[in-house]
């Protein structure tokens, strides 16, 4: 890990930030705004760039590969069901998530960010919410929380 400098900390901070106001918003609105998740798939290019050029194409893979994974999903349940079952947001916070920790970082953030989801839907269960298959979860806090712990904790893609 690399030293950390005031720069780092505020880029951090302004991860952290960004992210849990993400997951917040999604939480209780169903919804990640464009205004938040375009941005941050931008200010991750931008640390690569600043921090480690040489892998600015692995990361900006990610972003392409992060959003079209969560896109061609989405667009397959919808075929598939008839209505939405992932939405648009998700797949600019998983891009986001791509351009922040390469594409190396995507299959594990989605992996925890499912695992995490099941898990609280089969708590929320045994505590007596209704889960049925058309009960709707946020699942933004999900990527948002995998996002941060891989930057906080990940291998050789932590930029801190």
């Amino acid at each position: 890990m690399a030293a950390h400098t005031p720069q780092s900390t505020w880029v951090n901070c302004a991860l952290g930030w960004t992210l849990l106001t993400l997951a917040w918003i999604d939480a209780y609105c169903f919804t990640l705004p464009d205004v938040l998740t375009l941005p941050l798939v931008l200010a991750g290019l931008g640390v690569t760039l600043a921090t480690v050029p040489d892998t600015a194409f692995w990361h900006a893979l990610g972003a392409a590969v992060g959003y079209l994974a969560l896109r061609g999903i989405s667009l397959t349940y919808r075929a598939l069901r008839q209505r939405e079952g992932l939405g648009g947001g998700d797949a600019k916070l998983f891009s986001a998530a791509g351009a922040w920790l390469g594409v190396a970082a995507l299959p594990p953030l989605i992996m925890i960010a499912a695992v995490t989801a099941l898990a609280y839907a089969c708590i929320a269960a045994v505590y007596g919410r209704s889960m049925r298959a058309t009960t709707a979860v946020p699942f933004g806090p999900f990527l948002a929380a995998a996002f941060w712990l891989l930057w906080l904790y990940g291998p050789a893609w932590n930029l801190t």
